[in-house]
Parts: structure tokens; sequence; C-alpha cells
């Protein structure tokens, strides 16, 4: 069963009214979205996912709430194009929820998880061709390092990097992860598991996260209307880092007009930033996916 992270704080802070027009550009097995979809009893949730085993499941959970939802089985990168083509130009709360599932990390056969044996794959969009394998079979030596130390903030990148090229070809994920082990020091295995960062990486660049999640959020500030908020929940300081600073970029002065005495309208900021949440403690002991996660909330004032 998938525990939705910082659920409670999620809803709340989107301020959703019995009328308002939702998006959770993250569907997953909709724990986030059932909640919603409870609240907005005049309104409708549109709700993203390109994992058709995801949809399936949630499908039948929202059904039992009402019918006021539309599914749209694509990348949440299209979420403007794909509202506008439904004559949506404006919405009052979106949310972000960047974790990777819990039924996409515990089926053995999609790849993500480094506790489990499968083929390699990774790929959130079963149909697009690139996937873990690739990577790690196809990718250079320099390239492969460069991907694992910058997505993965891994210090031993270079290491792993050239460990993987000498045992190519890897088949699945327990084959890499006992590649990546020998690539290390001992005391480092010691203080948690030495794959971790390396299978975040992968993960980023079969699925090209941070850019789609940079345009889509980019695309989400113009999209909300005046009121209206945007959740974004990040599980690694990568993501965050993009949310922060696009975030502080149209909430704050411009730094050449600070110092004027008094600011023109029109280039006062148009959103204000609501609340910084981290899971409670508590949370945290019942889930330990949520150890790392942050939720950013951002309100539009003009």
């Amino acid at each position: 069963m998938h525990n939705s992270v910082l659920l409670n704080e999620s809803i709340e802070y989107l301020n959703i009214k019995d009328d308002s027009i939702i998006v959770d550009c993250t569907l997953g097995y909709g724990g986030h979205s059932s909640e919603i979809l409870k609240r907005v009893k005049n309104g409708h949730l549109y709700c993203f996912d390109q994992d058709l085993e995801a949809i399936n499941s949630s499908k039948k959970r929202l059904k039992s709430i009402s019918d006021n939802y539309t599914i749209i089985n694509s990348n949440f990168v299209n979420m403007k194009d794909e509202l506008n083509k439904l004559g949506i130009d404006k919405v009052n709360g979106i949310l972000y929820d960047l974790g990777v599932s819990s039924p996409q990390l515990d089926e053995d056969y999609r790849g993500f998880s480094f506790h489990k044996d499968a083929k390699l794959d990774m790929r959130m969009n079963q149909e697009q061709i690139l996937s873990a394998y690739n990577v790690v079979n196809e990718y250079d030596e320099t390239k492969l390092s460069e991907i694992i130390f910058k997505y993965g903030e891994e210090k031993y990148s270079r290491s792993i990097a050239k460990n993987i090229v000498k045992n190519r070809p890897i088949n699945t994920t327990l084959e890499l992860v006992e590649v990546i082990k020998e690539a290390v020091p001992m005391k480092y295995k010691l203080s948690h598991h030495p794959a971790r960062k390396t299978f975040q990486a992968i993960r980023i660049e079969v699925n090209n996260e941070l850019e789609v999640f940079k345009k889509s959020l980019l695309d989400a500030l113009s999209l909300i209307d005046v009121g209206g908020r945007i959740c974004v929940i990040t599980f690694h300081s990568l993501e965050d880092r993009i949310c922060k600073e696009i975030f502080k970029s149209v909430s704050t002065v411009k730094k050449e007009l600070q110092n004027l005495p008094v600011t023109p309208k029109e280039y006062l900021p148009k959103f204000r930033v609501v609340k910084i949440v981290n899971p409670s403690d508590n949370e945290v002991s019942i889930n330990k996916r949520a150890r790392s996660a942050k939720l950013r909330v951002i309100e539009r004032i003009d």
C-alpha cells in the first residue's frame, strides 16, 4: 500500500474550496487525488500520470468518490497544453508529489529498487525507448560519471562509472548493485546503502525528471489564478533547489529595484511564499520514505 507523504499538510495548504479547479500533476495511486476529490463537490480535479498501471488503479478509487475528475495520460510537462485543449486556462490549485510511488518501487519488474532483482528499467512511461539498461550499458564512462555525480551527488561517481563500464553487460538491478559495491570503500558501505545515489541518478536521467519539472513548474505559475496555490513535495535536494529558486524569483523584488524608495506596482511580486513544511517525526517513524520530503507552498497574490 502506498502512503502519500505530507498528505494532510498539502491538502490543507492547497486551500481547496467547494468549487475549486485543482490539478494533481502526479496522480500515482490516488492518495492525494482522492482527498482533493472529496472537497471539490462543485469543482473539478484534473490528474496527470504517464503510468497506465497507476491510472487504472486510481480510476476505481476516484470513481467511488465522485465523477468530478478527468485523468490525463500524459507527462505533467504537457500540463498547460493538455488543459488548454480542454478549455482550461486558469486553475485554483496545483499539486506536485515528486516521489516515486511505493508500488513502482515494490513491483520487482519495474527495476526502480536496489533491494529487489529485476531487469534494469526505471521507466515511468513504459512506452518510451530509453531505459536504465541503455544508460548503464551504452553511455560512455565520462557521461556516466557526470550523471551519477550531478543527479546522485555521489562522491564516488568516477570509480562507480569505471566499474560499470568494466563489467558490462549488466542486465539486472542486483548485478548493478554488486558492481557499485565493488567500486566504493568499505566504510562507505557501512554508513548507508552504496547504490542509493547511483540508482537515483539513473532514474532521473531515464525520465529527464529535473528538466521536465522545471518547465512544468514555470507553466504552473502561469496557470494559477489569483488566490490560488501551488504545493510541491520534493524528495531530494536537486528538485528542492529548482523549486526554491523558481519560487524565490517570482516572490521577491528584483535586486536592482530593491533600493528604490517606492517600487512601481508593475514590478511588485505577483506571488508570495506561504510555507515550507517538513514531515513530522511521527510520519517519518511510520513511513521511512517521508524522511527526505519537503513541502513548499506559493500563492498568486496579483
